[in-house]
Parts: structure tokens; sequence; C-alpha cells
């Protein structure tokens, strides 16, 4: 019987995954959910033509909103309930242009506050052989803000 690898906490993945069906955006690239643990969340996006830009490698604003994501989503993670977040900055490095394959963004809380949680997030190109490629890189500012549905 294969392996079945469930979040280890359902209830918290249920929470993020519930906000990214919500967003147009993501669901328009194609990003879907890998991982939600406390204070870390894995986001992924397939190469398609949504996602280039004129050289046909994956576009800078798509690299930055999956990381906003995951890093967002991290800061999700470690807010209250009933409370949501939302960016009040982030700064990217590009560091390498990719196509094919997929990016994948792990976003990771740097440190969490009752008024400002600060994340971080590394995308890697991931081949379709497995290799692994640095993307870029992003620091965030997140405030945590009250549902509104």
């Amino acid at each position: 019987m294969p392996h079945t690898h469930l979040p280890t906490d359902s209830t918290l993945f249920n929470r993020v995954h519930a906000s990214l069906v919500r967003q147009g955006l993501m669901q328009h690239l194609g990003a879907r959910l890998v991982s939600v643990e406390p204070g870390q969340v894995v986001v992924v996006l397939p190469y398609s033509d949504r996602v280039t830009q004129q050289q046909g490698g994956f576009h800078g604003g798509a690299m930055g909103a999956l990381a906003d994501i995951a890093g967002g989503y991290a800061g999700l993670t470690v807010a209250p309930e009933g409370m949501e977040v939302t960016t009040v900055e982030y700064k990217v490095n590009f560091l390498n242009a990719f196509r094919d394959g997929e990016l994948q963004a792990t976003g990771r809380v740097v440190k969490a506050g009752k008024r400002v949680i600060v994340t971080a997030a590394e995308v890697e190109h991931v081949a379709a052989d497995g290799r692994r490629s640095p993307c870029a890189v992003m620091q965030q500012t997140l405030v945590p803000v009250p549902k509104t549905y």
C-alpha cells in the first residue's frame, strides 16, 4: 500500500487551502498547496504560458506572487483564529531565470508579533529530472486583519 503524506495538522492545512482556493490569481496561474506546518508553507507553480515573460521564462511577477503567497500563508499559520494576514511590503531578489518544470516556494515565519509578522520565502526551480536550483528569495512584512467573510 503506498504511503500517503498527510499534513501534520489537517485543520491548519484546511485553513490555508480554503483561503488559497479563493485567490483568483493563484487559481488562474495554477498554483497548488503542497504542505502546511506551523510557521511554514510550501506552494508550487507549474510552468505554463500563463506564467511566462516575452523570452519564455517564468515571469518575475509570477515568482514574486508565488513567494508572497508562500510567505503570507506561513504567516497565516501563526495568526489567531478569525484573523487573516495582508502584505504590507515585500522585497524580492531574482537569482536565476528558468523555463519548464515548476517553481517551489517555501515560506517561513521569521518573527511573529501581535501587530506585525515577518516572513521569508525561498523559491526554487525544480526541473523535470528533479534537479533544484535557487530562483528567488523574498522578505515580507504582514499585518493580521480581521476575517471579513
